[in-house]
C-alpha cells in the first residue's frame, strides 16, 4: 500500500448577507465543505471513516480531508478578517484545495503538502491587485497553517464583478 494520495475539497462562503465584507459584522462566517461529492448538510454531524484506500466508507468524510478542508477554512476565515480591515469588500469566495500524502514503505505516512486555490469575488474591480495580496497576510494569521509540518501553498485569483447568487 505505499505510494502517494491526493486529496481534494472544496469550501464555498455562503456568509454573505448582501454586503460582503462592507464591516466586520456585515458578514457570516457560514461555508459549505465538499469532497468527492458529498455536502456537510446544515446541523448534520460529519460522518467520518477511513480513506477508501484503507478500507474506509467512501461515502464519508476521511481525517485527510478534514485536514484539507480545516486549512481552506481557516485561509478563508483569517481572508475575510483581513479583507475587512483592509476595505475590500468581498461578495463571493471558493477554494479547491488538494493534498498530498506519501505513505511510507515501512507504514505511516505524512502530508507533504497543500495547495489552497481560493477564487475571491470581490466588488471594486481597482482593488484586484490589493485584494490578490492580502492572501499573505492572511496566511500569516492562519492558526491551523501554522499548526502543520508542511508547506501550505496559494494560488489565488481575485476577480472583480457581481456577487455569486446569495445563500438562501
Amino acid at each position: 500500500m505505499n505510494g502517494v494520495h491526493e486529496y481534494a475539497v472544496t469550501v464555498d462562503w455562503t456568509g454573505n448577507r448582501g454586503t460582503g465584507t462592507s464591516h466586520y459584522k456585515a458578514y457570516g462566517r457560514e461555508h459549505t465543505i465538499t469532497a468527492g461529492g458529498r455536502a456537510s448538510a446544515a446541523q448534520s454531524p460529519i460522518l467520518g471513516s477511513s480513506d477508501q484506500t484503507f478500507h474506509g466508507n467512501a461515502d464519508r468524510w476521511n481525517p485527510e480531508e478534514l485536514l484539507l478542508a480545516a486549512l481552506s477554512q481557516c485561509h478563508l476565515l483569517s481572508y475575510l478578517h483581513v479583507a475587512v480591515r483592509n476595505g475590500v469588500t468581498v461578495t463571493g469566495y471558493t477554494d479547491a484545495a488538494i493534498g498530498t500524502m506519501e505513505q511510507l514503505p515501512g507504514g505511516g505516512g505524512h502530508f507533504t503538502s497543500v495547495t489552497l486555490r481560493p477564487r475571491v469575488t470581490i466588488s471594486d474591480p481597482e482593488q484586484v491587485a490589493f485584494a490578490q495580496t492580502l492572501h499573505a497576510e492572511a496566511a500569516r494569521e492562519c492558526f491551523i497553517a501554522a499548526s502543520v509540518n508542511f508547506p501550505v501553498l496559494h494560488e489565488p485569483e481575485t476577480v472583480a464583478g457581481p456577487p455569486p447568487a446569495l445563500a438562501g
